[in-house]
Formats: structure tokens, sequence, C-alpha cells
């Protein structure tokens, strides 16, 4: 691990001001997230309700990310951050208003879970398109992609353990509060920064002849089309597993909102080393290994936790799990960056986010109805074993993708 390269994106200050505001919001971000599963499984005790109250609320981002995408391309990038940053924090406060006032309720619920991936359908593709104007060179792209996901997951690490303690002592409704107050930490890191000024180019057509003009690009290009659709199936069978970690702590390990924690932060921490190993390379070259045997190591570890009965061993298994998960959604996310057209990237990106968002939430509702019908354990194996098969499948095609992107890439002046 390089730990220069590492460091490369903080040489600039507005990325070190971007770094600390996102982080602070993030351990909110992920301790509502926590609540809000604990609470679902709370007032239902239902895996499939888990899922299906995840999928719906990321449907509105699943179905609206590609406008999303559009927008990126025709306005300034950092105003709309503002935008969908201050909607996020009015989400996560009145979340805490109802809980705290004991009008929450699994409708209620939803409602606000959908509220909350309408603005992620402007909020993720706008984020993922800002880090080529954050990089002021662009051979530090791939540091700072992999420095972001380290970031996601440092507050996936952390966040959940504080929620676990948090809800066992005050309850979720502080979860959702302490969110809110976090905003604050990423708008006064938006507002100080002092980057240049996305210029969109000028828009004769249509939103929607825009729209179709990006999906098409991204279809047609083999090489973006692969890394999109293996981003969507690691989402439905390598990262689902989330859905059933409430049924693992308390039906499994006889645990509380404390274990989940537990569980939940043993998968940040792989994914944090995952995304350092990613931070510290020199280049772009030799990603797809890195993609494969990512997949196959998500897959092992989730087969290990399957059978798993010690919380010592599982939470080691999750933490295979989620380095193998981030190697290959981080992977895939700095190839498509540097694969792509940059006046069709805020387009290509929104589908990418569709892929990653989209794959989740619908991982778990299978997941989740799976393990309603034949038990956790089982669920658990059967994504174990799609991920595998997955990435073997992707790994035949492994040769002709790297034949198709060398141009782009020897253009870039990558490799």
């Amino acid at each position: 691990m390089n730990l220069g390269r590492i460091l490369i994106p903080f040489s600039s200050r507005n990325y070190r001001l971007y770094f600390g505001g996102q982080l602070i919001s993030l351990l909110g971000t992920w301790m509502t997230q926590t609540a809000t599963v604990w609470l679902v499984y709370h007032l239902t005790g239902s895996p499939f309700w888990l899922g299906m109250v995840m999928l719906l609320g990321q449907l509105p981002a699943i179905v609206l990310s590609p406008l999303g995408g559009v927008w990126v391309d025709r306005v300034d990038r950092l105003k709309l951050l503002i935008g969908t940053q201050s909607l996020a924090m009015l989400q996560s406060l009145l979340l805490a208003f109802f809980t705290l006032t004991g009008h929450i309720n699994v409708p209620l619920l939803t409602v606000l879970a959908m509220f909350q991936g309408l603005i992620n359908a402007f909020d993720v593709p706008t984020r993922q398109a800002l880090n080529v104007q954050l990089a002021e060179k662009r051979e530090h792209l791939p540091a700072i992609i992999a420095m972001n996901s380290s970031m996601i997951h440092l507050a996936r690490l952390v966040g959940p353990a504080i929620a676990g303690l948090v809800i066992a002592a005050f309850g979720a409704g502080w979860c959702f509060l302490l969110d809110g107050v976090s905003y604050v930490a990423v708008l006064a890191a938006i507002f100080a920064m002092r980057l240049s000024r996305h210029q969109p180019e000028p828009r004769g057509r249509s939103v929607w002849h825009e729209l179709r003009e990006g999906a098409m690009y991204a279809w047609r290009f083999l090489p973006i089309r692969a890394l999109l659709l293996f981003t969507a199936a690691m989402g439905v069978f390598g990262m689902s597993f989330s859905v059933l970690l409430p049924a693992y702590a308390t039906g499994i390990f006889d645990g509380d909102a404390r274990t989940l924690g537990w569980l939940m932060s043993a998968s940040a921490a792989g994914s944090v080393l995952a995304a350092l190993y990613l931070a510290g390379r020199r280049s772009v070259h030799g990603l797809g290994r890195a993609i494969i045997f990512g997949g196959v190591m998500a897959g092992c570890g989730l087969a290990a936790f399957a059978f798993s009965r010690n919380l010592w061993l599982s939470m080691g298994c999750l933490v295979v799990t989620g380095m193998g998960g981030i190697l290959v959604l981080a992977s895939n996310n700095t190839l498509v960056q540097n694969l792509v057209d940059d006046g069709k990237r805020g387009r290509v990106m929104s589908i990418y986010s569709v892929a990653f968002l989209g794959g989740m939430p619908v991982g778990g509702l299978i997941t989740g109805a799976l393990a309603q019908l034949k038990g956790v354990n089982t669920a658990t194996c059967v994504n174990a074993a799609s991920c595998i098969v997955l990435t073997l499948a992707f790994a035949c095609l492994m040769p002709r993708l790297r034949k198709e992107a060398k141009s782009v890439l020897e253009r870039a002046g990558l490799i």
C-alpha cells in the first residue's frame, strides 16, 4: 500500500474541505441507515419487509437517476449539490420529528425513504461527476475515487457502531436527529470550496434526446456496458446481505441493536481496507484482476458467513465480504470514470448510480423473500454462489474488454 499515493487527494484544499464535510455527514447517514433497518425489523419482525422498504426507498433513484444525470451535464454541479444536501437535511429532521414524537410507522418510514431516494436521483450522479473537478490532475482521479470510497466505508465502519449504542441508550429517533445536524458540516464545506466552475455545453436538444444519447453511448461501448451490468449484479447478490443482518443479530446471535452495529461495521472495515488499497495504486492497469479477485472473495466470505455460528468469526467473514465487494464496485467506478467521454459523464454516471443503487434494493427484496421462505442461511448461500458464478462469467469476457478499452485509456495517457 503506497501511503504517498493514498494522500495525493489531500494536497488539494478543495478536496480536504470536501472530505471533511462529507465524512461527518456520512457518519450521520449510516446512523440513519442502521436506525431505519432496526426500526423496520422492530416494527414488523420480517426480513421481507426489510427488503421491501429498501426497494421502495430506492425506487425513485432507480427510475429518475438518468434524468438527474442529464441535469448534472446541464447545470452547475456545486449549486445542485447544495440543493440536494439541504433537502437531505430536511428529510432526516422529519424522520427525527416523527420518531421522537411517537408517530412513526412503516408506511411513514417508507414515504420518507422514498423522499430520500428522490434526492439521491440527483445527488449521487452530481457527486460522481464532481470527482473530475476535485482532481487537480487527471492522473489523480483514480486516487480520489478510491479515497471517496474509503470515506463512505469509514463512515459505514463507525456510523453503525455508534448507532447501535445510541439506539440501545436513547432510541432510533436520536440517530435521525444527529444525522440532520451533520449536514451543517457538509454545507459549510461546500460554501468554503473554491472550485473552477463546470461550464455546461450549450444545449439545443430536448432532455429526452440527451437521455437516450447517454444510454445508447453506454450500451454500445462494451467495456462500459459490462462494468455497469456487473455493478448491478454485485449489488443484487454481493451487497444485499445487509437486509438479513437484523435477523442474524437477533435470531442467530441472540443480540440487540449493538450486535447489528458490530456486524455492519465489520463489513465496512473490509470495505475501508479495499478502498485504501485501491487509493494507493499507481494506475488503472491491473484493475480487471482486482475485480475478478474481489468478486470471488465476496462470494467466499458470504458462504463462510452462512455457516458460522460464532459472532467474532462471522464478523471476520463480513470483513472479507466487504473487501471483495468494494474491490469490485470501486474498481468498476474508476474504470467507467476513465473510459467515459467528459461531455456524457453526468449521464453515464447516473446509469452507474442506477446500477449501484438499484442492485442492492432489488437484491434485498429477493433475498428477504427467499429468507422468509427458506431461511436466512439458504438466502445467504444462494447469494454467495451467484457472486462466484457471475464473477467467473465476467472473467471469461475480460480479454475482449481489455482489447476494446485499450485505445481509450491510451489516448487519456493512463496506460
